[in-house]
């Protein structure tokens, strides 16, 4: 497995939080804009998206869809607002550290 794999792992959960503090989406809609960025399968997501529901970051409803069957939405709690926040900071923090690391001699 690559580096960037297990780079992509770590920032998925902060980019999906980041990506429904913006407007409630599907997993699917998740799915489509987190690959414009960087490459990733629905099997990676779906358990991300489990574990922010079960830990009570997200919770889920289902919407009528125009084009099929009903979806399931993921909104942000209150709780999962402060938590995307502390891993903002904590990334930011991450990459100012790393950046130092490889500027050193």
């Amino acid at each position: 497995m690559r580096a960037t794999s297990q780079f992509k792992k770590g920032a998925l959960e902060m980019c999906v939080l980041d990506l429904v503090s913006k407007r409630d989406r599907y997993g699917y809609e998740l799915t489509q804009i987190v690959n414009s960025f960087f490459s990733i399968t629905e099997g990676a997501l779906y358990p991300v998206l489990r574990r922010l529901v079960k830990e009570e970051y997200c919770y889920t409803y289902m919407k009528e869809s125009p084009d099929g069957p009903s979806r399931k939405y993921y909104s942000i709690t209150k709780s999962g607002e402060k938590y995307l926040r502390t891993l903002q900071a904590d990334w930011k923090e991450f990459i100012v550290e790393v950046n130092k690391l490889m500027e050193e001699e």
